[in-house]
């Protein structure tokens, strides 16, 4: 039997089997284009019950006023009105970025225009819009555009790779060949609800007993396959400390030539090193402190005996003869 066929009788069986744990839930008909594309980005991770709830809290005229004023909420605001989700921020990311790509494409909040254009091409013009995952795009297909795709989930991935119905290189893909060949369009509806239970059920808690009992009771021979969780990341080692991270760069030779090769330590027998006197330090002594010495009185000087002033010299004496030449008349 070749891998396809094979293929299609696992989910043929499949399908059977799951109704007998889940029953069919019936989507809304009178939802516009738009209103489907918000709701496929709700039900994603969570069940129908509790992506029905977060879309009448998204609804316009409930909440919110608009379309618009969806697209302009935060991330926080948005993740608190859906809170009830398994996963409500990635919802609120997935509602966001749609919203925006709608409105930068067509400027207005309605796509009905996708239902007059061909599958492929109203398929690759929502492919392009932001947020719009595989899941998205095949349920809006499903039940808006009036094609044949069964929306696949993270966990109905590890659902279908756990019951050995899609390779480990087509999970590592997110890719899920054959259903739409395996289940014909008559039922895609019905079987896809079913087939999205199941993969919320494992998506929760993959390693959980209950999504364990659901995967074994549908199949006894994938034990051996179950969902194992990964190994714990090992612990990084504490930083150091200044100090040491200082003395262990000192030790680092500056150049690449300066390394030396390290010479190899000779063994030597622990007891002989243990024996072995440690030599005495030599003491070394304190110098001892003198005492300071009192000040010096000081000397009072004597005084200095003064000397007498010098004299002065006495004028000299006029001579007779001067005078007497001074009283000759000239001649």
């Amino acid at each position: 039997m070749s891998v396809a066929a094979n293929r299609t009788v696992r989910l043929t069986k499949l399908a059977s089997s799951l109704k007998k744990v889940f029953k069919p839930v019936t989507p809304a008909k009178d939802r516009t284009a738009l209103e489907v594309l918000v709701y496929a980005c709700l039900l994603e991770n969570s069940s129908h019950d509790e992506a029905d709830k977060a879309f009448a809290a998204l609804k316009p005229g409930n909440f919110y006023f608009d379309w618009n004023e969806v697209r302009v909420s935060t991330r926080r605001e948005l993740s608190e009105a859906v809170k009830n989700l398994t996963d409500p921020e990635g919802a609120a990311d997935r509602v966001k970025l749609v919203l925006q790509s709608v409105f930068e494409t067509v400027y207005i909040f309605d796509i009905e225009l996708l239902k007059k254009q061909n599958l492929g091409q109203a398929v690759a013009a929502v492919e392009k819009y932001k947020g719009a995952t595989p899941f998205v795009v095949a349920y809006l297909a499903q039940n808006a555009l009036a094609g044949h795709s069964i929306p696949v989930n993270k966990g109905l991935l590890t659902a279908l790779h756990t019951l050995d119905i899609i390779t480990d290189a087509e999970l590592a893909k997110g890719i899920a060949p054959g259903l739409e060949r395996a289940i014909p369009k008559s039922k895609g509806m019905e079987v896809g609800s079913l087939m999205h239970q199941l993969g919320v059920e494992v998506g929760r808690n993959p390693y959980g007993t209950t999504a364990r009992k659901l995967l074994t009771d549908l199949d006894p021979s994938c034990k051996d396959r179950l969902p194992k969780k990964p190994a714990p990341p090992a612990p990084t080692p504490p930083p150091k400390a200044p100090e040491v991270a200082a003395k262990a760069d000192a030790k680092k030779p500056s150049t690449p030539g300066a390394a030396k090769k390290s010479e190899p330590v000779k063994q030597t027998d622990k007891k002989a090193e243990a024996k072995k006197p440690e030599p005495k330090k030599p003491e070394v002594k304190k110098p001892v402190a003198k005492k300071p010495e009192p000040p010096k009185k000081p000397v009072a000087k004597k005084p200095e005996p003064k000397k007498p002033a010098p004299k002065k010299p006495a004028p000299p004496a006029k001579t007779k003869t001067s005078s007497k030449l001074a009283k000759k008349k000239p001649r």
